[in-house]
Protein backbone atom coordinates (compact mmCIF):
# COMPACT_ATOMS: atom_id res chain seq x y z
CA UNK A 1 0.00 0.00 0.00
CA UNK A 2 1.22 3.55 -1.10
CA UNK A 3 0.43 6.42 1.58
CA UNK A 4 0.40 9.78 -0.06
CA UNK A 5 1.22 12.60 2.15
CA UNK A 6 -1.19 15.69 1.89
CA UNK A 7 -0.36 18.02 -0.42
CA UNK A 8 2.04 15.95 -2.26
CA UNK A 9 2.36 14.53 -5.83
CA UNK A 10 -1.37 15.48 -5.99
CA UNK A 11 -1.37 14.52 -10.08
CA UNK A 12 0.46 11.39 -9.65
CA UNK A 13 -2.25 10.52 -6.63
CA UNK A 14 -5.47 11.06 -9.18
CA UNK A 15 -3.45 8.87 -12.15
CA UNK A 16 -2.84 6.06 -9.33
CA UNK A 17 -6.77 6.10 -8.13
CA UNK A 18 -7.69 6.30 -12.25
CA UNK A 19 -5.95 3.20 -12.87
CA UNK A 20 -6.82 1.37 -9.81
CA UNK A 21 -10.38 2.38 -9.84
CA UNK A 22 -11.77 -0.64 -12.10
CA UNK A 23 -9.85 -3.15 -9.68
CA UNK A 24 -11.64 -1.42 -6.99
CA UNK A 25 -14.73 -2.05 -8.07
CA UNK A 26 -14.14 -5.49 -9.03
CA UNK A 27 -12.96 -6.69 -5.81
CA UNK A 28 -15.58 -4.58 -3.33
CA UNK A 29 -16.13 -8.02 -1.59
CA UNK A 30 -14.74 -11.95 -1.46
CA UNK A 31 -16.85 -13.90 -4.01
CA UNK A 32 -16.35 -17.09 -3.31
CA UNK A 33 -17.71 -19.50 -6.43
CA UNK A 34 -17.90 -23.61 -6.10
CA UNK A 35 -18.64 -25.63 -9.10
CA UNK A 36 -21.07 -29.54 -9.00
CA UNK A 37 -18.91 -32.47 -9.19
CA UNK A 38 -20.63 -32.79 -12.95
CA UNK A 39 -18.51 -30.57 -15.47
CA UNK A 40 -20.42 -27.11 -16.54
CA UNK A 41 -21.24 -26.60 -20.14
CA UNK A 42 -18.51 -23.98 -21.57
CA UNK A 43 -19.78 -22.19 -24.76
CA UNK A 44 -17.11 -20.23 -26.20
CA UNK A 45 -17.87 -17.37 -29.39
CA UNK A 46 -15.21 -16.44 -31.40
CA UNK A 47 -15.86 -12.90 -32.98
CA UNK A 48 -14.54 -9.62 -33.47
CA UNK A 49 -15.46 -6.47 -34.23
CA UNK A 50 -14.10 -6.12 -37.89
CA UNK A 51 -16.02 -9.08 -38.91
CA UNK A 52 -19.54 -8.34 -40.66
CA UNK A 53 -20.96 -11.88 -39.97
CA UNK A 54 -20.07 -11.50 -36.34
CA UNK A 55 -22.95 -9.35 -34.57
CA UNK A 56 -25.83 -11.77 -35.15
CA UNK A 57 -23.87 -14.46 -33.31
CA UNK A 58 -23.04 -11.64 -30.63
CA UNK A 59 -26.62 -11.01 -29.85
CA UNK A 60 -27.84 -14.33 -29.89
CA UNK A 61 -25.08 -15.11 -26.94
CA UNK A 62 -26.63 -12.50 -25.04
CA UNK A 63 -29.91 -14.30 -24.10
CA UNK A 64 -27.44 -16.12 -21.67
CA UNK A 65 -27.53 -13.30 -19.80
CA UNK A 66 -31.53 -14.32 -18.60
CA UNK A 67 -30.64 -18.00 -18.61
CA UNK A 68 -32.02 -19.69 -15.63
CA UNK A 69 -29.31 -21.84 -15.85
CA UNK A 70 -26.20 -19.10 -16.28
CA UNK A 71 -23.32 -20.45 -14.46
CA UNK A 72 -24.25 -22.90 -13.01
CA UNK A 73 -25.09 -24.90 -16.19
CA UNK A 74 -23.73 -22.85 -18.63
CA UNK A 75 -20.62 -20.45 -19.02
CA UNK A 76 -20.36 -18.25 -22.07
CA UNK A 77 -17.50 -16.58 -22.69
CA UNK A 78 -16.44 -14.41 -26.18
CA UNK A 79 -12.84 -14.36 -26.96
CA UNK A 80 -12.68 -11.58 -29.27
CA UNK A 81 -9.67 -12.37 -32.42
CA UNK A 82 -7.09 -10.19 -33.94
CA UNK A 83 -7.15 -11.36 -37.30
CA UNK A 84 -9.86 -9.06 -38.98
CA UNK A 85 -8.39 -6.19 -37.75
CA UNK A 86 -6.42 -5.23 -40.88
CA UNK A 87 -9.74 -4.85 -42.72
CA UNK A 88 -10.18 -1.20 -41.21
CA UNK A 89 -10.81 -1.10 -37.75
CA UNK A 90 -8.93 -2.42 -34.91
CA UNK A 91 -11.14 -4.57 -32.59
CA UNK A 92 -10.76 -2.83 -28.37
CA UNK A 93 -11.03 -6.33 -26.88
CA UNK A 94 -9.21 -8.40 -29.50
CA UNK A 95 -5.72 -10.05 -28.16
CA UNK A 96 -3.72 -12.16 -30.29
CA UNK A 97 -3.54 -14.90 -27.37
CA UNK A 98 -7.52 -15.23 -27.94
CA UNK A 99 -7.06 -16.42 -32.19
CA UNK A 100 -4.03 -18.39 -30.78
CA UNK A 101 -6.87 -20.18 -28.38
CA UNK A 102 -9.03 -20.93 -31.61
CA UNK A 103 -5.72 -22.33 -33.36
CA UNK A 104 -5.03 -24.46 -30.23
CA UNK A 105 -8.67 -25.82 -30.69
CA UNK A 106 -8.02 -26.71 -34.66
CA UNK A 107 -4.37 -27.76 -33.44
CA UNK A 108 -6.09 -30.54 -30.46
CA UNK A 109 -8.68 -31.44 -33.33
CA UNK A 110 -11.70 -29.25 -31.76
CA UNK A 111 -11.82 -27.24 -34.40
CA UNK A 112 -11.95 -28.10 -37.98
CA UNK A 113 -11.36 -24.99 -39.42
CA UNK A 114 -10.41 -21.17 -37.58
CA UNK A 115 -13.52 -18.56 -38.58
CA UNK A 116 -15.67 -16.31 -37.12
CA UNK A 117 -18.20 -16.46 -36.29
CA UNK A 118 -17.27 -19.61 -34.54
CA UNK A 119 -18.92 -21.69 -31.79
CA UNK A 120 -16.39 -24.02 -29.19
CA UNK A 121 -18.67 -25.93 -27.17
CA UNK A 122 -17.27 -28.46 -24.41
CA UNK A 123 -14.29 -27.95 -26.29
CA UNK A 124 -15.42 -29.32 -29.82
CA UNK A 125 -16.83 -27.45 -32.75
CA UNK A 126 -20.71 -26.46 -32.62
CA UNK A 127 -22.62 -25.42 -35.91
CA UNK A 128 -25.70 -26.02 -34.68
CA UNK A 129 -25.82 -21.98 -34.34
CA UNK A 130 -25.59 -21.38 -37.97
CA UNK A 131 -29.00 -23.53 -38.46
CA UNK A 132 -30.85 -22.09 -35.51
CA UNK A 133 -30.29 -24.82 -32.79
CA UNK A 134 -29.77 -24.21 -29.11
CA UNK A 135 -27.24 -26.30 -27.50
CA UNK A 136 -28.46 -29.18 -24.52
CA UNK A 137 -27.05 -27.96 -21.37
CA UNK A 138 -27.68 -31.26 -19.84
CA UNK A 139 -25.00 -32.28 -17.46
CA UNK A 140 -21.68 -33.64 -18.07
CA UNK A 141 -19.63 -36.53 -16.65
CA UNK A 142 -18.20 -36.39 -13.05
CA UNK A 143 -15.31 -34.96 -12.92
CA UNK A 144 -14.96 -33.10 -9.55
CA UNK A 145 -15.74 -30.09 -7.55
CA UNK A 146 -13.38 -26.47 -8.53
CA UNK A 147 -13.72 -24.47 -5.86
CA UNK A 148 -12.46 -20.78 -6.34
CA UNK A 149 -12.11 -17.93 -3.84
CA UNK A 150 -11.28 -14.56 -5.05
CA UNK A 151 -10.61 -11.98 -2.40
CA UNK A 152 -10.41 -8.09 -2.04
CA UNK A 153 -6.53 -7.80 -2.39
CA UNK A 154 -7.02 -9.28 -6.01
CA UNK A 155 -6.10 -13.12 -5.32
CA UNK A 156 -7.70 -16.15 -7.17
CA UNK A 157 -7.02 -19.01 -5.43
CA UNK A 158 -8.52 -22.50 -6.93
CA UNK A 159 -8.79 -25.85 -5.64
CA UNK A 160 -10.03 -29.10 -7.40
CA UNK A 161 -11.32 -31.95 -5.75
CA UNK A 162 -11.21 -34.61 -8.99
CA UNK A 163 -13.56 -37.62 -8.70
CA UNK A 164 -10.69 -40.17 -9.77
CA UNK A 165 -6.74 -39.59 -9.55
CA UNK A 166 -5.07 -36.75 -11.47
CA UNK A 167 -1.65 -35.14 -11.78
CA UNK A 168 -1.37 -31.69 -10.63
CA UNK A 169 1.60 -31.33 -13.75
CA UNK A 170 -1.02 -31.67 -16.45
CA UNK A 171 -3.20 -28.93 -15.43
CA UNK A 172 -3.50 -25.54 -15.72
CA UNK A 173 -5.76 -23.25 -13.91
CA UNK A 174 -7.34 -20.15 -16.14
CA UNK A 175 -9.11 -17.14 -15.09
CA UNK A 176 -11.11 -14.58 -17.27
CA UNK A 177 -12.97 -11.51 -16.39
CA UNK A 178 -16.29 -10.92 -18.33
CA UNK A 179 -18.10 -7.88 -19.12
CA UNK A 180 -21.91 -7.39 -19.67
CA UNK A 181 -23.76 -4.80 -20.87
CA UNK A 182 -21.17 -3.25 -22.96
CA UNK A 183 -21.71 -1.01 -26.37
CA UNK A 184 -19.11 -0.41 -28.84
CA UNK A 185 -19.36 2.60 -31.49
CA UNK A 186 -17.17 0.78 -35.17
CA UNK A 187 -16.03 4.03 -37.24
CA UNK A 188 -14.22 2.07 -40.04
CA UNK A 189 -14.31 -1.43 -41.39
CA UNK A 190 -16.89 -3.95 -42.30
CA UNK A 191 -19.14 -2.61 -39.24
CA UNK A 192 -18.57 1.05 -39.79
CA UNK A 193 -21.03 3.05 -38.06
CA UNK A 194 -22.56 0.24 -36.39
CA UNK A 195 -23.55 -0.08 -32.38
CA UNK A 196 -22.76 -2.67 -31.16
CA UNK A 197 -24.02 -4.21 -27.78
CA UNK A 198 -22.20 -7.53 -26.04
CA UNK A 199 -22.80 -9.49 -23.26
CA UNK A 200 -19.73 -12.51 -21.54
CA UNK A 201 -17.08 -10.85 -23.96
CA UNK A 202 -13.53 -11.47 -22.04
CA UNK A 203 -11.42 -8.56 -21.07
CA UNK A 204 -8.72 -10.15 -19.58
CA UNK A 205 -7.36 -13.61 -18.79
CA UNK A 206 -4.53 -15.23 -17.29
CA UNK A 207 -3.06 -18.75 -16.11
CA UNK A 208 -1.59 -20.73 -13.39
CA UNK A 209 0.46 -24.09 -13.26
CA UNK A 210 -0.42 -26.28 -10.05
CA UNK A 211 2.81 -25.67 -7.45
CA UNK A 212 0.99 -27.42 -4.55
CA UNK A 213 -0.98 -30.55 -5.46
CA UNK A 214 -4.24 -29.48 -7.56
CA UNK A 215 -4.40 -26.08 -5.87
CA UNK A 216 -3.49 -22.85 -7.76
CA UNK A 217 -2.80 -19.03 -7.07
CA UNK A 218 -4.05 -16.99 -10.43
CA UNK A 219 -2.83 -13.89 -11.11
CA UNK A 220 -4.93 -10.99 -11.18
CA UNK A 221 -6.00 -10.72 -15.25
CA UNK A 222 -4.44 -7.72 -17.08
CA UNK A 223 -8.58 -6.24 -17.86
CA UNK A 224 -9.09 -3.55 -20.35
CA UNK A 225 -11.38 -0.81 -19.79
CA UNK A 226 -15.50 -1.77 -21.55
CA UNK A 227 -18.28 0.57 -19.99
CA UNK A 228 -19.53 -3.00 -18.93
CA UNK A 229 -22.52 -2.66 -16.34
CA UNK A 230 -21.76 -5.77 -14.76
CA UNK A 231 -19.15 -8.01 -14.22
CA UNK A 232 -17.91 -11.70 -13.86
CA UNK A 233 -15.09 -13.75 -13.15
CA UNK A 234 -14.88 -17.58 -14.86
CA UNK A 235 -12.06 -20.19 -13.74
CA UNK A 236 -11.87 -23.29 -15.69
CA UNK A 237 -8.87 -25.49 -15.89
CA UNK A 238 -7.24 -27.62 -18.79
CA UNK A 239 -4.55 -30.12 -19.37
CA UNK A 240 -1.43 -28.58 -21.17
CA UNK A 241 -1.37 -28.84 -25.01
CA UNK A 242 -5.21 -29.33 -24.89
CA UNK A 243 -7.49 -25.94 -24.45
CA UNK A 244 -10.60 -27.55 -23.90
CA UNK A 245 -12.12 -27.11 -20.64
CA UNK A 246 -12.12 -30.11 -17.82
CA UNK A 247 -14.37 -28.36 -14.91
CA UNK A 248 -15.19 -25.05 -14.96
CA UNK A 249 -16.64 -22.61 -12.17
CA UNK A 250 -17.92 -18.50 -12.46
CA UNK A 251 -19.97 -16.05 -10.50
CA UNK A 252 -21.07 -12.53 -10.55
CA UNK A 253 -18.18 -10.03 -9.14
CA UNK A 254 -20.78 -8.38 -7.25
CA UNK A 255 -21.23 -11.84 -5.37
CA UNK A 256 -25.04 -11.60 -6.74
CA UNK A 257 -25.01 -15.36 -7.71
Amino acid sequence: MILWKKHRWPILGLIVCCVLGLNSQLLAKEVQLESPVKSVTVLELFTSHGCSSCPPADRWLRQFSQHPGLWSRVIPMAFHVDYWDYLGWKDRFARSKYSKRQRDYRKSGGLRAVYTPGFVLNGREWRGWFSGKTPKFSAGKKVGRLTVRITPNSKISATFKPITDISHADITAHAAILGVGISSDIGAGENSGRELKEDFVVLGDSSASSTNGLRWSIPWPDVRPSGASRLAAVVWLSRKGDPAPIQAVAGWLDGDN
